[in-house]
């Protein structure tokens, strides 16, 4: 029989008009790209510790894992700038022996006038109002209740002589990033400090003496084999990054091994000062995992930064995986004061050492700068660019993506025979020559689809051959040429202040 049917048995004799269909021509890839936000849940909320659940929206995270959570937060300013990506959460018990961040504000007074008091916690405003005559004890108190008001806030307040005593939501050593100031928008924006009243705020307006990380074993494990291409993760403690890092690995069992195929990558943020970012990227080379460096001055935390970034990754590589991050805009993310931001010199050596960068664009709005990953090094400890982007890995990963759906959807069941091999057509067999035929027009397709590049170069050294000691293998070199970025413009103006008369005459002539 030179057509091979799947379903039809060569010897079905009743008649007459009998059809089994084939879609393995017809289907197109799709890539759903899911994202995953991985943070510390509340104690007693309803949502289950350590598995992934899908999240629609804002509501439903705080429903699961507590209003004010470490996860809602980072929850909400991924969504704000991410509405349409199938999006996961996994929420972690806080540490059961860490600590919870604590700080105190220090009011004295009394007000002389009224106004409004506007402090900003964690980047949110909350604002205080401010009666003549106030006491420090009735600010405070005031202060205390309008915290407690915005339950979204990660912090709970007490108040009690003046001073207000602030605590983080859960345990661990991440509440020291929550930062609290007033005013953040100066007189120019309005905001001032009501007169006859003076605020102190402990630890230069961060809260401290917060302990312990969280066990991310569980919530790996419950990863199984679910695909994540964007994951949040604002833990930057070697020992959870490591784990995340080999779960996302090119090895056998990571998710970029050829055993697991699931591939995805890693987005998260770092605040410290300039040395010290630059200290500790020198210690990572992880090509799955991309860290922003955060002012130690900017407003908000570390994880409301890495909610924001990975929602417009991921949202900007569902559309497009080989475009550049750079002026994508994070909402709701406030940045450092103009005077405390990083210069160019400062966010040129982080991109030479494994941190991606970010800087404040116009009208006070933060963008991304440049998706560097930490990979630095190769096996031997050299200087290596293969995965400084994160555009590599993501265009990778849509190329196997589309190979794979082309490969099983046209070859689930088919024979295999040399070159040159005579059968009839419509017969379920493939050789080398077929299968680089296919890998060619799959090439030429994501060309077009503005992946790849040099479709005649690739067609030159790919090889597709039959495994000498295995009859039913193929073994195949794919060598794509993965398409750049316009990340560089360089220009030498090299004006003069008139050109040579002769030049201008042969010129005209």
């Amino acid at each position: 029989m030179p057509i091979s049917f799947d379903s039809i048995p060569s010897n079905w004799r009743l008649p007459l008009y009998w059809v089994e269909t084939d879609p393995s021509m017809a289907g197109l890839p799709i890539n759903k790209n899911p994202a995953l936000l991985i943070g510390i849940m509340k104690t007693g909320a309803p949502g289950i510790p350590d598995v992934p659940t899908p999240i629609g929206s804002i509501a439903q995270l705080r429903n699961l894992y507590g209003d004010g959570s470490h996860l809602a937060c980072m929850g909400t300013a991924f969504f704000n700038n991410n509405f349409a990506q199938e999006t996961f959460a996994i929420g972690v018990n806080e540490p059961s022996t860490g600590t919870a961040a604590t700080g105190t504000i220090t009011i004295t007074g009394p007000a002389t006038a009224a106004g409004t008091l506007f402090l900003y916690i964690a980047g949110h405003s909350v604002d205080v109002g401010i009666s003549s005559g106030d006491t420090a004890t009735d600010v405070a108190t005031n202060m205390a209740a309008a915290i407690n008001a915005l339950t979204t806030l990660p912090v709970t307040a007490a108040a009690a002589l003046g001073v207000v005593t602030l605590t983080c939501n859960w345990k661990g050593d991440t509440g020291n990033d929550i930062d609290v100031r007033d005013s953040y928008y100066g007189t120019l924006g309005g905001e001032t400090v009501p007169a006859g009243l003076t605020l102190v705020y402990s630890t230069n307006g961060k809260l401290a003496s917060g302990a312990g990380v969280p066990l991310f074993t569980n919530a790996v494990a419950n990863m199984g084999e679910q695909e994540f291409d964007y994951i949040a993760f604002p833990f930057t403690d070697s020992n959870s990054l490591l784990l995340l890092e080999t779960e996302m690995g090119f090895g056998d069992n990571g998710r970029w091994g050829f055993m697991r195929q699931l591939y995805g990558q890693l987005v998260s943020a770092k605040r410290d000062t300039y040395a010290n970012l630059l200290t500790w990227g020198a210690t990572r080379n992880a090509p799955t995992t991309a860290v922003w460096a955060i002012e130690p001055d900017a407003p908000s935390p570390v994880w409301e930064f890495t909610g924001a970034i990975n929602a417009m990754t991921a949202r900007a590589f569902t559309n497009d995986p080989a475009r550049p991050l750079q002026t994508l805009t994070l909402t709701g993310i406030l940045p450092a004061p103009l005077h405390k931001r990083w210069n160019l010199d400062e966010l040129q050596s982080f991109a030479m050492n494994g941190l991606a960068t970010q800087k404040t664009g116009a009208g006070n709005i933060v963008q991304i700068l440049r998706d560097t990953t930490t990979y630095q090094f190769n096996l031997y400890g050299q200087s290596d660019d293969a995965y400084e982007l994160m555009t590599t890995l993501a265009t990778l990963e849509t190329l196997f993506r589309n190979q794979r759906h082309a490969i099983t959807s046209k070859f689930p069941r088919s024979k295999l025979a040399d070159d040159g091999t005579r059968f009839g057509v419509g017969q379920k067999i493939v050789t080398p020559k077929i299968i680089a035929a296919e890998l060619i027009a799959e090439y030429r397709e994501d060309e077009f689809n503005g992946l790849v590049e040099n479709a005649p170069a690739f067609a030159a050294n790919l090889i597709v051959e039959r495994d000498p000691n295995d009859p039913n293998r193929v073994n195949v070199l794919y060598p794509p040429d993965l398409v750049n970025q316009l990340r560089v413009f360089a220009v030498l103006a090299q004006f003069r202040l008139q050109y040579d008369r002769g030049i201008d005459t042969q010129v005209a002539a």
